[in-house]
Order: C-alpha cells, then structure tokens, then sequence
C-alpha cells in the first residue's frame, strides 16, 4: 500500500539527491552551510529553486549566528560544554528539517530504485564547507590579534599587575617598619596604586569592541580592587586608631579577596 503510493508520487525518475543520512554527516562536518548547500540540490532537483535558493540562505545565516555565538560566548562557559555537544544538536536540528521538508519524496525516490549521490560526495561537500568556516574564523582571529583594542588592553592590564605587586609588599614592610612608615608607604604607595588599578579598569571597560569574556574579567578585576582598597584603608585605621577592633573585618574581606583571585583563575 505505502510502496504503491510513493511509486504514484514520485517525480524523481531522472534525477538524484541526497539522503537524509548523507546531509545528516556532512552537517556534523560542515555545519548548517554544508546543510543549505546540500538541502538545496535537493531542492533544486524537486524542482523547487526558490525553496532551494532559500535554504542555502537560512544556511549562511545560521553558521555565521552559530559561530557568532560562540565567538561572545565566555571561555569559562564554552569550556564546560563538551565539544561534540553543539554538532550533535545543530545536526538534530537539520536532520529533523530535512525529513519534515523532503522525507516524503526521498522515501518515493528509494521506492521507486531511483539513484542517490554517494554518501562520499555529500562528505565531500561537508569538507568544503568546513575549509570555507576554518578560513572564515583564521581570517576572523588574526584581524582580532591585530586589533589594536588589545594592545590597549595588555599595556592596561601589564600596569594593573605592577600595581598589584608593588602594593603588596606593604604585608613584607609590616615587621620591618615602623607606624608612621607604614602610614606613608598606604597614603604615598598603597592606596593611590589601588586607586589606579580601579581607573584602570573603568577605562578599560569603556573601550569600544572588547568582547564579553573580557568585560566580565573586568567585572571581577573591579570588585577585586575595590576590596584590597577596602583592606588596606581598614589596616590605614588600624594603624592611626592603635587598635585591632578591624581585624574580623579585614579577615572577612581577605576571604572574599580569596574568592575573587580563584574566580580570575
């Protein structure tokens, strides 16, 4: 019954496709431009160009969004996402399209001993395809390294960390110095380098074309000073006032400055 019914509606006597299957591998390959392309020789060979002309479009636009995507997406994010997890979906995704959209008429063609292109050549055009994606993000990071945004943003960062460590030898000067010492390294040393770190950062985050993961990073940098700004004022006090009623407070605030460093880890 079913087999009468595809031999009735089938239309495909002169012409090949490809399988499901074969559009299904040379996604995984080639991503949802090798599934445009291929979708549409379907397509076209159904005799249906503009449906065809259409799919090759959705195709691009949906690699660039996709690749995009992920571009944006934090390090610390994409890291935790096994690799072969995002392939498996977008392949899902196309196979399930490809048999809503064309299941019928490929199982007439098969029905009917019509020909399928090899498996190897739907391969073939998956490869391509990955080339075309492999050039377009080379292309994509080597305009990124030379970005002058990140030249901006290392000479920044190089001088956040020369603060830093500057700031923090203050810890080594407190059995070798003296109070009033003390209290010229925090107001000539200490507190203006953390006053810096935390312009530092302000500026960075107002540069145009930085990307997400590193306005986050500057997020973190930002509470991060603030904190050791709040430290050392509490140990500033501490030293006028002669007295260790800050000590629990600076504790408390030296634990969350423990878990800011392994966040930037």
């Amino acid at each position: 019954m079913d087999d009468k019914k595809y031999r009735i509606e089938n239309k495909t006597k002169d012409v090949k496709l490809h399988t499901a299957r074969a559009i299904g591998g040379a996604t995984f390959l080639g991503g949802p431009l090798a599934a445009g392309y291929l979708i549409r020789e379907n397509f076209n060979a159904l005799g249906k160009r503009s449906e065809g002309q259409l799919s090759l479009i959705i195709g691009i636009v949906a690699t660039i969004l996709l690749f995009s995507g992920i571009f944006i997406t934090p390090n610390s994010i994409m890291d935790k996402i096994p690799r072969q997890i995002i392939p498996l979906i977008y392949t899902g995704i196309i196979y399930g399209i490809v048999e809503w959209k064309q299941g019928d008429a490929l199982k007439a063609h098969q029905n009917n001993g019509q020909l399928f292109f090899s498996g190897w050549r739907s391969a073939g055009v998956g490869l391509v395809a990955l080339l075309i994606i492999s050039a377009g993000i080379f292309t994509y990071a080597y305009l990124e390294s030379n970005n002058p945004v990140y030249t901006i943003y290392d000479e920044k960062i190089a001088e956040f960390s020369k603060n830093e460590m500057e700031s923090l030898t203050f810890y080594d000067n407190i059995a070798i110095m003296g109070e009033s010492d003390l209290l010229k390294e925090l107001n000539y040393n200490v507190l203006p380098k953390w006053d810096k770190n935390i312009e530092l950062i302000q500026e960075l985050n107002s540069l145009e074309g930085l990307p997400s993961d590193l306005l986050t990073q500057n997020e973190k940098l930002l509470s991060y000073s603030k904190l050791r700004l709040e430290v050392f004022q509490l140990l500033k006090k501490s030293i006028i006032e002669n007295t260790n009623k800050y000590d629990s407070q600076i504790q408390f605030l030296n634990l969350q400055i423990e878990n800011k460093l392994d966040e930037l880890n």
